[in-house]
């Protein structure tokens, strides 16, 4: 056999199929032969798409107008595992669309993917371009416990200690100065806004200060204080405020929190626990001090050389000003008179001020600044950049209102098998529950109930665990976590049903306890990688080799049982050992695409990466079976 390009399908054609008109499927229904099926043919060409450098498997499929599954088959033949999620590179991406016969136009350089989205993080930080950067701290409490009055004393004493006129703050950040160091302190009303943040994927605050009165003790708002700062994952420093008014007892206030594991140096924990009079005065130096210790063990650091990047704290419409936005910068550099895009806005720095009102030409990281010039008012927690040009601005809102779009039209979670989907769609196998019970002295029961649910490849951990009906902070929790919410013989307040529809939060709630273990326990085997099975199925022996291009290689052969699929991969085996394994880039049947080749058929194989064919080489094809355990 001697031949070039698919001289040899054609031929193999002839060869094999003397006399044989192209059989249709109505043919084959009259055959009733499975070994004489059709061959499926393909679509026709679809133009070349452009694809950027990162996406995740489920934008690619969108860009290639592919199910997710053909997506992730394509990338299992690739021998890539992922699932919707997770991110490839363009190179792989590259190769699952030539699967599907669609050219791949450059990169785009500067394109937001769903997966690459990782609010206020510098993915291009190294040892050689970072320096220390102050830390950003977040002010966390019950109500009337003196948060107000702490930042209050903590700002009063940075003007003094800076020599600087007037206390006047601008907006809801402000950086500090102890000794020759400086500290960036964020006021968020409550911990909701300090959640939103993190519900948006925003990682603001490298520490938490919770501040607990000598007076009351843990309150409610206290433990949700602590609940949301555990779940965001930052250090905690206790401030034990109000240690002069009557009725304080600093030991109780320990014990209280040592119940809800935080637990504080002097009660052999490793929690830093500070006592003050903020209204005073007395406790802020050792306050700062701490702070400063704490942000030393976490090494933060930026790069101040690279265009800005930073989160979204706060904005508002002024009538006179515009569009005001409030911006931590977490890495690099914004000047004035930049081009910025914050969310789906855009626009170019008009003016900046600090966190007292000062007017500033640029900022570094753990700035907090006040920036004018943006088309609209961005919500919190959305990122902020720095572009080249307006076009590149424009480019960037584009793509978030597209991602923006997508996320709106999502549908909730409404049952354990869907919530499971998306657990499984994420890096961890980890589910992460909000407990509410009817009665108090059930928490302790459902909890363990629950975590005694974890195994070796299986983590269960509940995030919140308090009595009451479940509430609107018990959903925002939720969101920011991606958990769901479980609630034992209680109700849920309508506007927290509401929030919950909106956020695409799962409530579940039972009446007898074995429901929801064994639910729990469904959902637990849900996340176990599932098993691989390879299904062999089919072999072909190759009768001739054919140049493709410079280097590449095609493989003439004959099916010599069982089928070989396209969707499948490839194993080379020379001399009854395997040289090679692979994926199937194209295969062909005379001039036509196709999808497979049954037995005593003959075609043209190409497989990814394998271009040193021998006459005599036999290919094995073969599946990969995911089977749930």
């Amino acid at each position: 056999m001697k031949g070039t390009g698919w001289d040899m399908a054609q031929r193999g054609g002839k060869r094999g199929f003397q006399n044989r008109s192209k059989r249709t499927d109505s043919n084959l229904s009259e055959n009733g032969s499975d070994n004489a099926r059709a061959v499926v043919e393909d679509k026709a060409p679809r133009s070349p798409v452009e694809l950027p450098a990162q996406t995740t498997v489920g934008e690619l499929a969108d860009i290639l107008e592919a199910s997710n599954v053909d997506t992730i088959k394509a990338l299992m033949r690739l021998g890539v595992m992922a699932t919707v999620n997770e991110t490839v590179e363009f190179e792989v991406a590259a190769k699952v669309a030539a699967s599907f016969e669609i050219g791949v136009l450059k990169p785009k350089d500067r394109i937001e993917s769903e997966a690459s989205i990782k609010v206020g993080v510098d993915d291009e930080l190294t040892d050689d371009n970072a320096v220390v950067r102050p830390p950003v701290i977040t002010v966390l409490g019950h109500v009337d416990h003196g948060k107000t009055t702490l930042l209050d004393a903590v700002r009063g004493a940075s003007v003094v200690d800076s020599e600087a006129g007037g206390i006047t703050q601008s907006i809801g950040a402000y950086q500090v100065i102890k000794g020759d160091q400086q500290l960036t302190f964020i006021d968020t009303p409550g911990h909701a806004a300090f959640t939103q943040m993190r519900a948006n994927g925003a990682r603001v605050t490298d520490i938490a200060v919770l501040v607990v009165a000598a007076d009351d003790g843990v309150m409610p708002q206290t433990l949700e204080a602590i609940d949301h700062a555990k779940a965001a994952g930052v250090p905690i420093i206790v401030a034990i405020n109000k240690i002069d008014a009557p009725g304080a007892d600093i030991d109780k206030t320990n014990a209280q929190l040592a119940e809800h594991d935080i637990i504080v140096e002097s009660y052999g924990g490793d929690v830093v626990a500070v006592s003050m009079s903020a209204l005073k005065g007395e406790g802020i130096d050792d306050l700062l001090e701490s702070l400063l210790l704490v942000a030393e063990i976490q090494e933060l650091k930026a790069n101040p050389n690279r265009s800005g990047i930073g989160v979204v704290i706060e904005s508002h419409m002024d009538r006179t000003r515009g569009s005001v936005a409030s911006v931590l910068v977490r890495s690099g550099m914004v000047r004035v008179g930049d081009n910025v895009v914050a969310g789906t806005f855009r626009g170019r720095i008009k003016s900046m001020l600090d966190g007292f009102g000062e007017v500033v030409k640029e900022a570094g990281p753990s700035t907090p600044i006040e920036v004018l010039g943006l088309n609209g008012t961005p919500a919190a927690g959305d990122q902020f950049d720095v572009v080249a040009t307006d076009r590149e601005g424009r480019e960037l809102v584009s793509t978030r209102e597209r991602i923006a779009n997508k996320r709106k039209d999502a549908r909730a979670a409404t049952t354990m098998a869907e919530v499971m989907k998306r657990v499984q769609q994420s890096d961890s196998k980890e589910l992460l529950v909000v407990i509410k019970t009817g009665n108090h002295g059930s928490i302790d029961a459902v909890s363990r109930a629950v975590e005694q649910v974890s195994n070796d490849e299986v983590q269960v951990r509940v995030l919140s665990a308090s009595s009451g009906a479940v509430n609107e902070s018990d959903i925002l929790l939720a969101s920011a976590s991606d958990a769901m919410v479980m609630g034992f013989e209680t109700t849920v307040e309508a506007g927290a049903r509401r929030q919950s529809e909106t956020e695409g939060i799962t409530i579940r709630t039972y009446d007898i306890i074995y429901n929801l273990i064994d639910e729990v326990e469904d959902a637990a085997r849900g996340l176990l990688e599932p098993e691989r099975k390879i299904i062999v199925t089919g072999h072909a022996n190759v009768l001739e080799i054919f140049n493709h291009g410079r280097r590449e290689q095609i493989a003439g052969v004959r099916v010599t049982d069982g089928v070989l699929k396209r969707s499948g991969r490839m194993r080379v085996i020379r001399d009854q050992k395997e040289i090679f394994d692979g994926a199937i880039t194209s295969m062909r049947h005379l001039k036509e695409n196709v999808r497979e080749l049954v037995n005593n058929f003959e075609g043209g194989v190409m497989v990814d990466g394998f271009h040193e064919y021998e006459e005599g080489d036999q290919l094995e094809g073969y599946e990969v079976q995911l089977t749930r355990r």
